[in-house]
């Protein structure tokens, strides 16, 4: 079993392998974001060279990757060139489409007619994808599920009870919704056609590059119902596309399959599975947001749950008759009704109360900071029992509020245990302060030297109680002017 590398060591790694490349010395390297995933994405330039260095230890997982991206590249499915892979496959380089997704445009510039033209772009994409790259697709590359089964939906619908419903205090029979949950997944499972399934085909896995559509995230791919892909995407909670967007992106890619002399199908049986699949894609969605919002507190998923159960609420509108089970029917009503939708509305904290929340990162060698608040509440947590970035030369001259350093402490320490704990105390006093009319609350994150530890912390505190509660939080970092960086570092040298 080989041991996981260290994010030093992946920097290197990735680094060697753009050099013999482009056969460029490296300029910069700067970590990109990730979101669930394990894999470690940098954007790397030096001489005029640009690409997106990504490691990952799942092998398998890659070489599904290297598979479907030759196939789709085979077929003329824009997705991003492959430029290198390391021996060990485990590292690779790949081309850069730049920082802007589907997603990005829609909530910067609306639902304009441009926008509107790339969502059809996408969908023909994706109809080439799914039947013309599709049948030549060897589902025996897929690394994890290899069709979109009627297990795999039932592993999803459970997904849902576990981590969303029953979190929820809603009464319902358990018994009698299991099985009516097997007879949905049993009934959907034999829908056919069967294509390529994308699996998560959702705007922020679609960028936009020299005005052109690309895909990028499919290495989950496997066998399945096209209308699963197609819901993804026209159902996103947080994009909100139009009904009228709905319907018009469907019929056009109806349009794409006979232009691409797809072989003749029951349009109104198709559109019959598209309805059922919109429901398990939004019931899966709504298991992702609680098992990564309500269980790991992860404030962009506690976000989406608001938009998620109002997509909820117009599907059961649009559709009385589906789903068609009574118990499954009547828990997904109370779930979506109007107190549960404001029960994750963004903006409860601000209409209900005047608490103000005051978040501070700060050096235990200076002591740990007086609270501004007349009753003198709040918390101190010590992150001294994480693992330092600063005693590592790659980190010491960055910060908490670096990407470096925000991987390090996700991937390297049990800092995601702390905040999660951390989260969940401060939770219990932040309602119950709302519900009393208290009007002040500091919350203190102290490490050795104030700049990398009790920073994340602070910050990923803050950007929490802002996405739950909406509430007005300021954040300070109290040993700012002391942080050793890259010019006091050269000061001294």
């Amino acid at each position: 079993m080989t041991p996981t590398k260290t994010i030093v060591q992946i920097s290197s790694i990735l680094e060697k392998l753009f050099e013999e490349h482009f056969e460029k010395k490296v300029e910069e390297m700067e970590a990109l974001a990730v979101s669930g995933s394990d894999r470690r994405y940098y954007r790397i330039s030096g001489g005029g060279s640009v690409a997106i260095g990504t490691y990952n230890a799942n092998v398998a997982e890659n070489n599904t990757f290297f598979y479907i991206t030759e196939l789709f590249r085979k077929h003329k499915v824009n997705v991003p060139e492959v430029y290198k892979i390391n021996k060990d496959r485990r590292a690779y380089l790949q081309q850069d489409l730049g920082k802007t997704s589907l997603f990005d445009l829609v909530i910067k510039d609306g639902f304009t007619d441009k926008n509107r033209k790339l969502y059809h772009a996408a969908m023909a994409q994706l109809a080439k994808a799914q039947w013309i790259a599709g049948r030549e697709a060897d589902f025996k590359q897929c690394f994890a599920s290899k069709q979109f089964d009627e297990k795999a939906i039932m592993s999803d619908l459970l997904y849902f009870k576990y981590y969303f419903a029953d979190l929820q205090n809603i009464q319902y029979d358990r018994s009698l919704l299991i099985s009516e949950m097997e007879l949905l997944s049993k009934d959907l499972g034999r829908v056919q056609p069967q294509t390529l399934m994308y699996r998560d085909f959702q705007s922020r896995n679609i960028m936009v590059y020299e005005g052109k559509i690309y895909f990028i995230d499919y290495q989950g791919f496997m066998q399945g119902p096209p209308q699963y892909d197609i819901a993804s995407l026209l159902w996103q909670a947080r994009a909100q596309l139009p009904a009228a967007w709905k319907e018009d992106l469907l019929n056009g890619y109806i349009s794409t399959l006979n232009e691409l002399h797809v072989p003749r199908m029951d349009e109104i049986y198709f559109r019959r599975g598209y309805v059922q699949f919109v429901l398990v894609r939004l019931l899966q969605v709504l298991g992702a947001y609680g098992f990564r919002g309500l269980l790991q507190h992860k404030a962009h998923f506690i976000n989406s749950i608001g938009p998620a159960l109002k997509n909820l609420e117009i599907f059961l509108a649009d559709h009385p008759q589906t789903p068609a089970y009574p118990e499954l029917r009547s828990l997904l009503e109370k779930m979506s009704a109007p107190d549960m939708q404001d029960k994750y509305a963004t903006t409860r904290g601000s209409e209900q109360s005047k608490l103000t929340i005051q978040v501070s990162s700060f050096s235990y060698k200076n002591g740990i900071p007086k609270s501004a608040g007349q009753h003198g509440g709040g918390y101190v947590f010590d992150c001294r029992g994480i693992l330092n970035p600063g005693r590592y030369a790659t980190y010491k001259h960055l910060t908490g509020n670096d990407e470096m350093v925000r991987q390090f402490l996700e991937r390297e320490t049990r800092m995601p245990d702390f905040m999660n704990h951390a989260n969940a105390l401060v939770a219990i006093n932040v309602e119950d302060y709302m519900a009393r009319g208290f009007e002040h609350l500091d919350i203190a994150f102290g490490c050795t030297g104030g700049q990398h530890r009790s920073v994340y912390a602070a910050n990923q505190m803050a950007e929490y109680l802002r996405s739950r509660y909406n509430l007005e939080v300021t954040v300070s970092h109290l040993n700012e002017k002391k942080w050793v960086l890259p010019d006091a570092a050269k000061t001294e040298e």
